[in-house]
């Protein structure tokens, strides 16, 4: 996988991306690059780089109380929370202040928040942060979940999405098709690799990847 590896930059030159091109399968399509965020997520200098190229589109658009952060995005939403905040930005809950949070996945793969987060969702301006975005039903069903438990989707945001909307609202992202415009998503019956007789190479989604 490393060695087809291809590096891109953000507009700013300050984020960098990783990419594989190949045949790997997600759980919900085949897809033709491996976008690895690994990086991204973990290492702080280049979480808060995301974080301030993502800031300026809720700076003056949007009230943000809670970040909900799938895809192991939680050094993002706190740098990005921290951004937010020197930013004078003002959040309408009585602590003037952002909660950063992750829902969990039930045995059916529902997402839910336990009675002691519930709090910082219900009656919240939520943005929700995730680390890549294909298809679009992981965000679809984050928005479904936040709004069951009582919050106010305001804004969506992602490092790289491949799609310009969800639930009626714009999904921000540092990276979009424009960046790599060859990427295609495919239904799992629709995969032109597969009806070629390419094999699979790894199994993707946010933890990483596995070879087959």
């Amino acid at each position: 996988m490393e060695k087809r590896m291809l590096k891109l930059y953000s507009k700013s030159g300050t984020v960098p991306l990783k990419v594989v091109k190949g045949h790997f399968a997600t759980n919900h399509s085949h897809i033709n690059y491996y976008i690895d965020i690994t990086t991204l997520k973990t290492r702080f200098s280049e979480a808060e780089s995301v974080a301030k190229e993502l800031v300026h589109h809720y700076l003056s658009s949007a009230v943000v109380d809670t970040i909900v952060c799938l895809d192991g995005t939680e050094v993002i939403g706190t740098c990005l929370a921290s951004e937010l905040t020197h930013s004078g930005f003002m959040s309408l809950n009585s602590h003037r202040t952002i909660y950063v949070v992750t829902p969990e996945y039930n045995s059916n793969s529902q997402l839910l928040f336990r009675d002691n987060i519930q709090p910082m969702i219900e009656g919240k301006h939520v943005l929700i942060l995730m680390a890549s975005v294909t298809t679009g039903k992981t965000i679809n069903k984050s928005i479904e979940c936040v709004q069951y438990y009582g919050g106010t989707v305001e804004g969506l945001a992602a490092v790289y999405s491949n799609i310009q909307t969800a639930g009626g609202l714009p999904v921000h992202s540092v990276f979009t098709p424009a960046d790599l415009p060859d990427y295609a998503s495919y239904d799992v019956h629709e995969c032109p690799y597969c009806k070629a007789g390419q094999r699979i190479e790894a199994l993707v989604n946010s933890f990483g990847y596995s070879k087959l």
